[in-house]
């Protein structure tokens, strides 16, 4: 499938005609154009007198795209940027705008955003790389290049469940194109038909690197074959052509037809960033370029056409030149932010009061002394905390591979397919960064998605799109999306599968601020805990342990709740304290059954979520032993059970009678040999030694 190329700045008439627009829409589409070049040139201009602090990367040049392909939408559909998004912010926020008024504010809130100050789109925190109007359908701009191209494609997969006609919008660079993110969104977006467009912006550079020298292809649009999905090239300096093809994708993709790769070629006046010299590019080349700037172009074809006097013009240019004047003052006059906004809107607030949490552990009692209780796996409360919440919210689907017809790992979501069809249960191609990043775009656009990864081994793989994405987005973008995703995987080791499906990554993911770590050990956990995960508004990673999916275990039938954050003592004791979580805590009820013959009184407390950490629980537990060893199969000069310790060092130490001490994996990679694996993780017998030596 070749790549089709679409009409020049020269075949604009036909155009004109062929959209229908008036005469005030193309003068509107004009103002647009300049209002991005001066908004443009005065970020260039502060950066030079130091005035605007950090990285800032210039849209000017390629002001048609952004104006051209955001022309082309409805005002409810759906737009995601890059790094160099001042433009398609603009764009955005200018068309959803009903008023003059509506208008000069979007633009005064887009430079108070740029220069950190509080009245900003993001209340300062996200700046230029990552400004955001989520409220009004632009999902936000991203620092990581490809890291938007996910986050759309899952934003278009909402718009499929949820069975609107809206479409996504999706810029990105030539640079993005040769990512991962890239390749694996193309692919899902057309596997399932989604309604995005993608819009690479190929202005010849990536930095410094020409496109020649990064790819074998002469056009990025020539991929689009390999996707099964329309491929086009336009002229990135004609608006009118760029809306053009927009325009057509988009109603393609309303239809249900699918995504489309549009191909705009275009040029940045400025370098990559403020610091960028140019040295890769000649004068003749960018004097060549800016002999087609895209408002001039514009310009003198409405004059052609008796559209617009140069008298006009300049009373255009007046008028931009006052509403930027007017922004810089609402954007100097606006406060920076006030120290206590440094640690607001990283989550979403709990919604669990103290009586839920007193109920649950009246339950929890309950279940623990009740005869008559219900016995059920692991596994088995997995799939009916999913079954009871798809029930219970429409917006609650899965995602992931292998999770389909045959169940997924140890059959957690089998049956679900069943009962709940492929709209609600999507098998997923291998593609850990689409898969999570698909899930940060659906919950960005109402959606409350479960995305499996088959082990915690692999979700590094997904880094970017849920650290940088789903973790950070709430706070970057001044608390105004929320992320309520699960990612379910597996961890730990004990099946010998050696280093590549045997690791505890959990502190890896603890070291993120924006997302919750929950590692339940017993199947009345995993069900509470899931689903309250699932309910939540923030981003989850739920690690289940590979070697308990069999364990069996009461939990209720009835409807029940495990508030987050809530640690559980599995076992009272008095002479020692054992703090752990997951299937460590069986090995810790067992090394307390030991030590009890010893007259050692074990007290067991099960973190169940790592983040948030319910430190009180551990404090009053030390304080009634005076002695703590901590328990995990994480790595030990890196693991989660560390920073536990240094809590109750600096909030239980005057209550310790002997140093603490841990009980963790070897530092080396999971081995296969399963005399190997058994040293390297952590036993019954060496939490019981160091149960002894602490109390010694």
């Amino acid at each position: 499938m070749e790549a089709t190329r679409t009409m020049t700045a020269e075949d604009v008439s036909p155009v004109v005609e062929e959209q229908a627009l008036t005469e005030e829409e193309l003068i509107d589409l004009l103002r647009q154009l300049m209002e991005v070049r001066a908004f443009e040139n005065n970020i260039h201009e502060l950066l030079a007198r130091a005035v605007l602090k950090g990285a800032s990367h210039l849209y000017a040049g390629q002001e048609a795209v952004a104006v051209g392909a955001v022309s082309a939408l409805r005002d409810d559909d759906v737009v995601t940027s890059t790094h160099r998004g001042h433009g398609h912010c603009h764009a955005h926020g200018d068309k959803v705008a009903q008023t003059s008024d509506a208008k000069q504010e979007h633009f005064n809130k887009m430079m108070a955003e740029v220069l950190g100050k509080s009245d900003g789109y993001c209340k300062g925190k996200g700046g230029s790389m990552h400004i955001a109007d989520v409220v009004h359908g632009n999902l936000g701009a991203t620092g990581i290049v490809g890291g938007n191209i996910p986050v759309a494609t899952g934003a278009s997969l909402a718009q499929k469940l949820q069975g609107t006609d809206r479409v996504v919008l999706c810029f990105f660079g030539d640079g993005a194109v040769n990512t991962g993110n890239f390749h694996e969104s193309m692919n899902l977006a057309s596997v399932w038909d989604l309604p995005v467009v993608y819009v690479v912006e190929n202005n010849l550079y990536a930095m410094s690197v020409p496109w020649e020298e990064a790819s074998s292809t002469q056009d990025v649009a020539d991929r689009a074959c390999a996707y099964d999905m329309p491929g086009e090239i336009v002229d990135g300096q004609d608006v009118l052509a760029v809306r053009e093809a927009v325009s057509r994708a988009a109603e393609r993709a309303r239809r249900g037809e699918g995504p489309s790769l549009i191909e705009a070629k275009t040029y940045r006046w400025f370098g990559h960033s403020h610091s960028d010299p140019r040295a890769y590019r000649t004068k003749e080349e960018e004097a060549e370029w800016k002999a087609r700037d895209p408002i001039n172009l514009l310009k003198v074809k409405l004059q052609d056409l008796g559209m617009l006097t140069e008298p006009e013009f300049e009373e255009l240019q007046q008028q931009v030149e006052e509403k930027l004047d007017k922004a810089m003052a609402y954007a100097e006059a606006s406060p920076a932010p006030d120290p206590s906004e440094l640690t607001t809107d990283v989550y979403v607030p709990f919604k669990f009061s103290e009586a839920d949490i007193e109920a649950e552990k009246k339950l929890r009692e309950w279940v623990r002394h009740n005869p008559q209780r219900r016995t059920i796996s692991y596994a088995e409360a997995l799939r009916e905390a999913m079954r009871e919440e798809m029930e219970h919210d429409d917006r609650v689907f899965l995602m992931g591979e292998d999770i389909g017809l045959y169940g997924g790992a140890y059959g957690a979501t089998r049956g679900l397919w069943e009962e709940f069809g492929d709209d609600r249960v999507l098998d997923t191609p291998i593609s850990e960064a689409t898969i999570g990043g698909a899930a940060v775009g659906a919950a960005m656009a109402g959606m409350r998605p479960i995305a499996e990864f088959m082990y915690v081994d692999f979700t590094p793989l997904a880094m970017d799109q849920l650290a940088n994405q789903g973790a950070k987005n709430r706070y970057m973008f001044g608390g105004e999306t929320t992320v309520p995703m699960v990612i379910r995987t597996e961890g730990g080791a004990g099946r010998a599968i050696a280093a590549h499906h045997s690791q505890s990554l959990e502190a890896l993911w603890t070291h993120f601020p924006g997302i919750y770590v929950v590692m339940p050990a017993t199947p009345y956990d995993a069900k509470g805990l899931l689903k309250a995960a699932i309910r939540d508004d923030n981003p989850i990673m739920f690690i289940e342990h590979k070697m308990l999916y069999k364990e069996k275990g009461p939990a209720p039938e009835d409807e029940y709740i495990i508030p987050l954050g809530v640690a559980d003592v599995k076992r009272e004791g008095s002479d020692v304290t054992i703090v752990t979580y997951s299937r460590m805590v069986l090995r810790a009820l067992e090394a307390a059954e030991t030590l009890a013959d010893e007259d050692i009184d074990v007290e067991v407390v099960d973190l169940r979520t790592l983040k948030p950490l319910d430190i009180n629980a551990v404090v009053e537990s030390v304080k009634k032993t005076g002695h703590v060893v901590g328990v995990t199969e994480g790595y030990e000069n890196t693991s989660f059970i560390n920073e536990v310790l240094a809590r109750i060092n600096e909030e239980a130490f005057d209550w310790l009678d002997a140093p603490m001490v841990r009980v963790a994996s070897a530092n080396v990679p999971v081995p296969r040999a399963e005399v190997l694996e058994d040293l390297a993780i952590p036993n019954v017998d060496r939490i019981v030694e160091a149960c002894r030596k602490v109390v010694s």
